[in-house]
């Protein structure tokens, strides 16, 4: 969007249709508003496209605490891309923020005029430097959330492949002893050929250890806390 401004009239040039500047149009038609300053105007135009960001950040604000609160349910790889992607986004703002708020900031200042101001103007326009200010930080706010919730996905990604490698590590333990009886047994010496023939003798010595073995890992495993 463009702007070309003098004391005695306004024109905007935009490409695609601009809420703020149908809103604004609607507003003058409702009321029949005669015409004013073309330095009012352009206030009241800049001021609709300022207060248009506000809409946008807050349905970021609402997002961020949702992504929070679906990440400590569930983390999966969407949300870490719908955080990226909402970062870009917040860049995108900011770069088209910063260099208003500097333009304004010079505005409020002295340091650059517009011909036809007014000292009543340039309280005007203090307000869209208020506001550009704002918005900046509340986008700052914004990166920090995100930062804060990419933490805190990665921070339950890594709690989550923690608990997992626990899990296994408790399953290769029980496992272990089992492997070493069944080939402790399977070496064929005399005495077990000669003791372990019977069927008895195979389920109360052999399965019955396993078994035994089993249940007291378990056991020691849930007084240490590890199951």
């Amino acid at each position: 969007m463009h702007c070309f401004y003098s004391e005695r009239c306004l024109v905007t040039v935009h490409r695609d249709d601009c809420p703020a500047f149908t809103e604004v149009r609607d507003r003058y038609e409702k009321r029949q508003a005669e015409a004013e300053r073309p330095s009012l105007l352009l206030y009241r135009l800049i001021d609709a496209l300022v207060d248009s960001f506000f809409p946008i950040l807050a349905e970021f604000d609402d997002r961020i605490d949702q992504l929070e609160d679906a990440i400590f349910v569930r983390a999966d790889d969407a949300q870490l891309q719908e955080i990226f992607g909402m970062k870009r986004l917040l860049v995108g703002l900011r770069k088209a923020v910063s260099p208003q708020r500097d333009t304004f900031a010079s505005l409020s200042g002295g340091i650059s005029e517009l011909p036809g101001f007014t000292a009543d103007d340039e309280r005007y326009f203090r307000d869209v430097y208020d506001h550009l200010i704002r918005i900046s930080d509340l986008i700052d706010s914004y990166r920090d959330l995100l930062t804060g919730a990419m933490d805190v996905y990665l921070s339950t990604v890594s709690n989550r492949l923690n608990d997992v490698m626990k899990k296994l590590t408790v399953i290769a333990t029980i496992f272990l002893p089992l492997a070493w009886i069944t080939g402790f047994f399977g070496q064929n010496f005399g005495f077990m050929v000669r003791h372990v023939g019977s069927w008895e003798a195979f389920v109360f010595l052999g399965l019955g250890s396993e078994l035994a073995i089993i249940l007291v890992m378990l056991y020691v495993f849930r007084r240490r806390g590890w199951v």
